[in-house]
């Protein structure tokens, strides 16, 4: 199947998608900061240069978009019907990057959290999960990895 656009849209188009300082991740932000939270940002002393540098906490958070990032089970992890082989690669590569930058964090006594953007879509959720995360925060326990999204929170 073509797409539906000429390559020089859909460049235009894929160019404008962005990398930090989306609206997931600013939503959470937000809601941290009211919370007291501070926090530096896009840390490149850090692997993976983590969305949310908490180093009073000890802690990072990676704000994950579902469709890039592949959030199993989830509805807006949708796979484009063109070019397969292409996307499955990106994915594949986009997952495995992320391990390895988790893995390379907690190796550095580094706690991770990873909040998806369907969990933080709607705002009963988002509070949830501000308050999930809030209290892994300030428990400290560990370098324990979690991962919220709307799968993990009861609706």
């Amino acid at each position: 199947m073509a797409d539906i656009v000429d390559q020089t849209i859909r460049s235009r188009m894929m160019s404008g998608i962005r990398g930090k300082d989306t609206k997931p991740e600013l939503l959470l932000r937000k809601a941290l900061h009211a919370r007291g939270f501070r926090y530096s940002l896009h840390s490149s002393k850090l692997p993976g240069k983590p969305d949310i540098v908490l180093p009073k906490y000890n802690a990072v958070v990676f704000v994950h978009g579902c469709f890039w990032h592949r959030h199993e089970g989830c509805r807006y992890a949708t796979s484009p019907s063109t070019r397969t082989d292409f996307w499955n690669a990106k994915f594949e590569a986009n997952i495995e990057r992320d391990e390895t930058v988790q893995r390379a964090l907690q190796a550095s006594h580094w706690r991770v959290a990873v909040v998806w953007e369907c969990a933080i879509r709607k705002p009963t959720m988002r509070a949830m999960v501000v308050d999930t995360l809030c209290s892994w925060l300030r428990d400290g326990n560990g370098s324990a990895s979690i991962s919220l999204g709307e799968g993990d929170i009861p609706h």
